[in-house]
């Protein structure tokens, strides 16, 4: 019969183990390079401008041809802002989720 601390430590022990197997297939893996790290990091950074710039436009239109005592400018830079925040989230965790389960994959 085992005892807790040694069911404790097999299961550490496994942890660890699936940690090390992960980290060495990613030291491994030469698909993916810097610029392949770069490259997600522009696409995150134009999937929150351009909604961005897009509402920012759309305002500044609105702002010319309805003004009013509030910045139309401002409240679609804001919610441009706010979707484009969103999407980018979204995709993030999309690219997290097919990561771990392509992970998960390599460890069975």
């Amino acid at each position: 019969m085992k005892t807790p601390d040694k069911i404790d430590r097999n299961t550490f022990d496994k942890e660890i183990g699936v940690k090390v197997q992960r980290k060495l297939r990613a030291q491994s893996n030469e698909k993916k390079s810097i610029w392949f790290g770069l490259g997600m990091m522009g696409i995150v950074g134009w999937t929150i401008a351009v909604p961005t710039l897009v509402g920012t436009a759309f305002g500044i239109w609105l702002d010319k041809k309805y003004p009013e005592s509030l910045s139309w400018t401002l409240s679609f830079l804001i919610l441009g802002l706010l979707v484009g925040c969103l999407i980018a989230w979204r995709w993030v965790l999309k690219e997290h989720k097919e990561m771990n389960e392509n992970n998960d994959e390599n460890d069975n």
